[in-house]
């Protein structure tokens, strides 16, 4: 079908979208602010033009056809492409402004958004935040957040999922505890330290790290368990013992000499790393201050060009 004859019809793919959304063309009409019988017209002659039944009517409810179930998939890219359209003219036009709600990681909102919240409200002066953090996998909509960040391997379907950065552990300790109790060499070495981990499960204790093809389980103790990173790094920089830290939380003392690494050739396997990903539902138009957010977040965070 050409352009011309395409155009007029557009309110037709509406209404016919709208009906199947709502399950009813009552239902659809007070959501498109029309009549029943004016719906029932348009979806009638979408039908005609096409020259298919679209939707089996019966007394208690409407069923797709075959042909129904391909026009909706193409009504819907169809509205998916119009609101991003018209999202894109709003954003040029609509200063960023009003709240955003982002749910993050404890340790992520304190190492990594925390730190740049300054920058953020000096460019977006009429933006404010309002800062969730919770290790929980929240849900945007059920728990009215804006938007997310979860730490995953592979992100949740039904997302829109931008990568930040990619989340890793380090071993590490003091110089002092090193200098006092030595170095382990290998990964069962560290049974016979003071190890700092995280204790929400009886799994916490049970460190895992490989090398190459080789991978060896160890089950630490130590007189100290806590489920905040900051904490393990405040107690490994008073020679506490030997923690286990998101990468993030260690490297300002690893750059400064205050920590050093443990088993560096090692990698530590466990729960709570992979990719920090940005997360917002695929349907929601993003306010300004949203997408404000979003780009800053990317720009600050998000992987380098060339970084795979």
């Amino acid at each position: 079908m050409d352009l011309v004859r395409a155009l007029p019809l557009l309110p037709c793919l509406v209404a016919f979208a709208k009906v199947v959304e709502t399950g009813s063309f009552t239902a659809a009409a007070r959501l498109l602010d029309a009549t029943p019988s004016a719906i029932s017209r348009q979806v009638a002659r979408l039908e005609r033009e096409l020259g298919v039944r679209l939707l089996q009517r019966t007394t208690r409810q409407l069923r797709l056809s075959e042909a129904g179930r391909e026009v909706l998939g193409h009504c819907r890219q169809l509205l998916t492409a119009a609101g991003a359209a018209l999202d894109s003219g709003l954003q040029h036009r609509e200063e960023p402004r009003g709240q955003v709600r982002l749910a993050v990681p404890k340790a992520v909102g304190y190492r990594l958004i925390s730190p740049l919240l300054p920058d953020f409200f000096q460019r977006y002066p009429e933006v404010d935040l309002q800062l969730r953090l919770d290790d929980r996998p929240l849900d945007p909509i059920a728990d009215d957040q804006d938007l997310l960040v979860r730490i995953t391997e592979q992100p949740p379907a039904g997302f829109v999922a931008r990568p930040l950065r990619e989340m890793d552990f380090v071993l590490c300790a003091s110089p002092a505890y090193l200098g006092r109790r030595g170095t382990p060499q290998q990964p069962q070495a560290l049974a016979e330290h003071d190890c700092l981990y995280l204790g929400e499960t009886p799994g916490d204790q049970r460190w895992q790290l490989r090398r190459g093809d080789r991978v060896e389980s160890v089950t630490v103790r130590g007189r100290l368990a806590c489920n905040h990173s900051g904490v393990r790094l405040e107690a490994t920089l008073a020679d506490l013992g030997i923690a286990c830290l998101p990468a993030f939380a260690a490297e300002a003392g690893l750059a400064d000499g205050r920590l050093r690494r443990v088993l560096s050739d090692w990698q530590y396997l466990g729960p709570y790393q992979g990719t920090a990903w940005l997360l917002y539902p695929p349907d929601r138009q993003l306010p300004a201050a949203v997408r404000a957010l979003v780009d800053f977040l990317l720009e600050r965070l998000g992987p380098t060009p060339g970084s795979g």
